[in-house]
């Protein structure tokens, strides 16, 4: 049986993290090894984004339900994921909805539109992170994943440890947190799957 496994990066064009969640994919084609990795860009090109009135909170409820039907989310973290702030300008949590508006997913040409949540509540110790808050994308997942208790996996987009790029709520997970990186034998740069897959079990 095949393990579902969520992957969370920053999927900026120009100095993101796609290289590595490529990586992770190609390794989760292999049969040999059932994986079926989801990755935050296939979740966000999906069904909930279509809609033309797609707002953050929509997308963080989408991330919930993917994290939590998955064994394990692996974190990718560059020497820009802790400056990221996409998913965190939702102004619901702390105003009526009167005073909120936001813009729907990808329109930004289109300009803001009023909130269209009424009501909202504080989340239950066993409910999903709420998904009116003012988290970025990366930290709604992080902490979605921490509340489900999830397997966390965190590499760094480099051949080296890293530990500065690290968000603060990762901070905990310095020690296991692993270059993804390395090189084989003959000197090319490839991804090392020891830690993964020690933690996935395999």
């Amino acid at each position: 049986m095949s393990k579902q496994v969520y992957i969370s990066a920053d999927y900026s064009e120009n100095d993101g993290d796609r290289e590595v969640v490529k990586e992770l994919n190609k390794w989760g084609q292999d049969n040999l090894h059932k994986v079926d990795f989801i990755d935050m860009s296939q979740v966000a090109s999906g069904s909930v984004s279509k809609d033309s009135d797609c707002r953050i909170c929509d997308l963080k409820k989408e991330f919930n339900a993917q994290i939590n039907a998955s064994s394990a989310v692996i974190f990718v973290v560059g020497n820009k994921t802790a400056l990221r702030t996409a998913g965190s300008s939702c102004r619901r949590v702390n105003n009526s909805q009167s005073l909120c508006s936001c813009t729907p997913y990808k329109q930004n040409t289109n300009g803001t539109k009023p909130c269209k949540v009424a009501f909202t509540s504080t989340p239950g110790e066993n409910d999903d992170v709420g998904c009116i808050n003012s988290y970025s994308y990366l930290k709604h997942e992080f902490k979605q994943a921490e509340k489900r208790n999830k397997k966390i996996i965190i590499v760094y987009n480099s051949s080296r440890k890293e530990s500065t790029w690290l968000p603060s709520y990762m901070k905990a997970y310095e020690k296991e947190a692993r270059p993804f990186w390395t090189k084989n034998i003959l000197g090319d740069k490839v991804g090392d799957y020891s830690y993964i897959k020690e933690v996935l079990g395999f």
